[in-house]
């Protein structure tokens, strides 16, 4: 009995040093506020902005069936009307009818043009997961500064046309991750700028995107 007694102690003063430690840890864990930039039904938080000006963009960024289509044609891009920092950016994509050409616009500055200030997650068939410095943009990982890509660090991990790929990037402080369908292809550091638009280019031919959406730390 008094065997029992000890063991029984030891139990309940176990669980006495362990739930303390466990509200610890319940307390530091980060708790995540979720942004959907893509409503599925309209694109009235975005604006627009192509080379050639006289064209109507809804005729090249429209919603069909929950999902963006953007045709390509003129060049130009969908961008945030909110300035983002700090987020993690999850959107879906894929290539309707033939293996093109897009990319993911971050830390836009204004004024909008082609290209504006920003750097390109690069979508291009064959090339996604590389980093473009556009318009002046720099990190510590171009070493060449006579050309503005970052070349990806992985294997590509793309899928086919028709299949929808995930592009999730990473941007904390001066920093940027790049992981594509799961593959951290890229990152970049001492980042030139570190806030900025978001856009969604349109850049020859058709592509479509869902699932855009952007989580950050809460500030509750």
């Amino acid at each position: 009995m008094r065997a029992k007694l000890i063991q029984l102690a030891v139990v309940l003063l176990t669980n006495l040093v362990l739930v303390p430690n466990f509200a610890i840890a319940q307390g530091n864990s980060e708790k995540m506020d979720e942004i959907k930039l893509f409503n599925g039904k309209d694109l009235n938080n975005w604006t627009f902005h192509l080379v050639d000006q006289t064209v109507e963009p809804s005729t090249v960024f429209s919603v069909q069936n929950g999902i963006i289509h953007i045709t390509g044609n003129p060049y130009g891009y969908m961008r945030t009307k909110e300035i983002y920092s700090d987020y993690k950016l999850h959107a879906e994509y894929r290539w309707p009818v033939e293996a093109a050409n897009s990319g993911v616009l971050i830390h836009m500055q204004m004024p909008d043009t082609i290209w504006s200030t920003c750097f390109e997650c690069q979508l291009k068939a064959g090339f996604a997961g590389d980093i473009g410095c556009k318009n002046g943009t720099d990190m510590t990982e171009r070493i060449d500064k006579t050309n503005k890509t970052v070349k990806r660090q992985a294997d590509n991990s793309e899928k086919p046309s028709g299949e929808w790929n995930t592009i999730e990037v990473v941007c904390k402080s001066n920093t940027i991750e790049v992981y594509l369908n799961g593959i951290l292809q890229n990152k970049g550091s001492n980042l030139s700028v570190s806030k900025g638009y978001i856009g969604l280019q349109s850049e020859g031919k058709d592509v479509e995107f869902r699932n855009v959406v952007l989580s950050k730390k809460s500030k509750k």
